[in-house]
């Protein structure tokens, strides 16, 4: 009981804290309500056994946004029993209460037009039960309901409860409640030194009168800020711009004859690689030096092997490659110039070629261009703003 009274204390308080929100721009109102639901009385009885009507009729009226208060008469009918005898029986009540009412929707927001208010509630009141025929006819120990052919059924009921109501600006709304009450043991007629417990859920009807919105009042003024956005500015930027540029290339390769012919390439591969290097640099120039080993032969000899090996060459790239051969130089050392230590490998042509390739290199220029550049702006504006 005493910590009942701490609950009912506390949320009293609350309620007056928040009573000033919003209160310019409201109106209280008077409202009229119809309900209908189920109820459940808590006893020792499975719970689809227990479950009755019950109807309820209040009026109420909203001090301010969040503050309101009703008075709520509920009854019907309930019902209780005894699990282990299987026997139940019901019985006539009414209970009507005070009750406090907070919106908590208004209480944490300072719009008041909600499409669903959450209302906490709570409240005390009186209890009378009738009717309890059904109960005198069973076959129950007396003990077990003492107050069985008792008269005086009244009883005290703590109510504590929310509901769920549609927006309050309309005249009609739609209400889901739920509640607990607290009553002694004379609802039941049955005792166990302990209060009883009933339980209702019901959905309402109502109808307000009196609530009227005010209008709030606005202004408008002109304000500045400060904004960045994207605009097109003229600056100097680095580019790399491409540059035909010409660079010296070399190339040297050995053909070899005879008993040895060429060790890594054959004459045709090297042929190749020669007329390639003479069609991609045009201004080349092509040396084709003819040799012969010392050790076989006599001079004369070895100058005409030689000079012959240096016209072949020169012959094959001319007439099997289309090279020019303007670009082509021969010379024929004979025996006279041993490039090679090893006197097989001195059977041979080595061609030198010098001429320039062009390639592509970048150089960085400075150039004028139009870019996107975030700059910042004042802009000005008008707002409206609601005052009170």
């Amino acid at each position: 009981m005493q910590t009942r009274k701490l609950f009912f204390s506390a949320a009293a308080m609350l309620l007056m804290a928040g009573a000033v929100n919003a209160q310019d721009q409201w109106k209280s109102y008077t409202y009229v309500e119809a309900q209908g639901g189920i109820q459940l009385t808590s006893t020792n009885a499975p719970m689809d056994k227990l479950l009755t009507p019950t109807a309820a009729l209040s009026l109420g009226h909203y001090f301010t946004p969040v503050v309101g208060a009703r008075l709520h008469v509920n009854a019907w009918e309930s019902k209780s029993g005894f699990k282990d005898l299987d026997q139940y029986y019901k019985w006539k009540y009414v209970t009507p209460d005070i009750d406090l009412m907070l919106n908590l929707s208004n209480l944490f927001c300072q719009n008041t037009n909600h499409s669903l208010n959450v209302i906490l509630l709570g409240g005390v009141g009186l209890n009378y039960a009738w009717d309890n025929d059904e109960l005198k006819d069973l076959n129950v120990d007396p003990r077990r309901v003492p107050l069985k052919w008792d008269d005086n059924r009244f009883s005290h009921n703590l109510r504590a409860g929310l509901r769920l109501e549609t927006n309050m600006s309309k005249p009609l709304g739609l209400s889901l409640e739920v509640n607990a009450n607290s009553l002694s043991d004379r609802f039941n007629s049955k005792t166990n030194d302990r209060d009883d417990w009933q339980f209702t859920a019901m959905l309402g009807l109502n109808f307000r009168f009196g609530q009227k919105a005010q209008k709030p009042r606005t202004i408008e003024r002109e304000i500045e800020e400060e904004v960045w956005e994207d605009v097109p500015v003229k600056k100097m930027v680095t580019e790399k711009k491409p540059v035909a540029k010409m660079r010296p290339v070399k190339l040297h390769k050995e053909v070899f004859y005879a008993i040895r012919v060429s060790e890594n390439e054959t004459p045709s591969a090297i042929l190749e690689q020669v007329a390639k290097f003479m069609k991609e640099n045009k201004d080349a120039k092509i040396m084709v030096v003819g040799y012969a080993d010392k050790g076989t032969g006599n001079a004369r000899l070895n100058k005409m092997y030689a000079q012959k090996r240096a016209e072949t060459f020169k012959k094959d790239l001319v007439e099997k490659y289309n090279c020019n051969a303007d670009m082509i130089t021969i010379d024929s050392k004979g025996d006279t110039v041993q490039p090679f230590e090893e006197n097989d490998k001195n059977r041979c042509v080595i061609i030198d070629g010098e001429g320039q390739e062009s390639y592509t290199d970048y150089e960085e220029v400075q150039v004028e261009k139009e870019v996107m550049e975030k700059q910042k702006k004042i802009v000005k504006r008008i707002i409206t703003e609601t005052v009170k």
